[in-house]
């Protein structure tokens, strides 16, 4: 023991370097696992016939060309933090970016819901104070008489959410009149913990490196940045172009698939 001890000492004194660091050593292999470090992710079920059934049916609507008639939409919607600042930032300056306090002021939460017609190029993204059936309802409301009067079926594509249901409709509106926006829509969900399958979360993301990864104050604010951006990729017609089929899943998520 005494030896063993010895030993490693006598390795710091002929191996180290003055002010070297230990996994800077002479043949020292770095530990490349970082058991402190976590990442949040959607992790599918491994043999789920209801996932790889919803995964096909959301990939198959993603193979259809494009129809005038029958435009593809995506809806999604994500939870925005109103943070106001309590000390004045320090204003860039050449070699330093803003610099803010780490204290500050929460205003409350507002919602964005993300309409997204990948073929059209067009996407708008509506601000509201909740998220909940109500909102949803009148979302889709809009979506069929306002921004697509004319299709004869809208193609939705959405995540499992409990308000994304259309039962929502009832809730908000006449039978008749919920009746009528039912089935103006073609129904189509991601599975449960599979929603990077929604286009509508990758336009998002690209919302969200754009304008929304600070600190906003207030919903007017909020709403205003929204509707630049929205601008901004409309202008520049963005369309997503989905390349990965269902012949793609059945061999490179194969492990999904139940076996027999």
């Amino acid at each position: 023991m005494v030896a063993a001890v010895a030993g490693r000492q006598g390795r710091r004194v002929e191996d180290r370097g003055t002010g070297q660091r230990q996994y800077d050593w002479p043949g020292f292999k770095k530990n490349e696992l970082k058991p402190h470090r976590q990442q949040q992710w959607v992790i599918p079920p491994d043999q789920n016939g209801a996932f790889v059934a919803a995964m096909e049916d959301v990939l198959a609507v993603y193979q259809r060309p494009r129809h005038p008639a029958y435009p593809l939409v995506c809806l999604d919607e994500v939870s925005k933090q109103l943070r106001a600042e309590t000390r004045t930032p320090i204003p860039m300056q050449p070699g330093h970016v803003v610099r803010t306090d780490n204290e500050y002021q929460r205003n409350g939460i507002n919602t964005l819901f993300m309409t997204f017609a990948p073929l059209e190029g067009w996407r708008h993204i509506a601000v509201t104070e909740r998220r909940t059936a109500i909102d949803y309802a009148h979302l889709l409301k809009d979506i069929a008489d306002q921004q697509f009067p004319k299709a004869k079926k809208l193609i939705l594509v959405q995540d499992n959410l409990n308000t994304h249901k259309p039962g929502s409709l009832y809730e908000a509106f006449s039978p008749h009149q919920a009746r009528r926006l039912v089935d103006r829509f073609a129904w189509n969900y991601t599975p449960k913990h599979g929603s990077l399958l929604n286009l509508a979360e990758s336009e998002l993301a690209v919302l969200a490196n754009q304008c929304l990864d600070r600190r906003i104050p207030n919903q007017k604010i909020l709403a205003a940045e929204v509707a630049a951006g929205e601008k901004h990729r409309n202008l520049k017609h963005a369309v997503a172009n989905w390349h990965f089929t269902t012949d793609d899943a059945r061999i490179k998520l194969k492990r999904l698939y139940p076996t027999f």
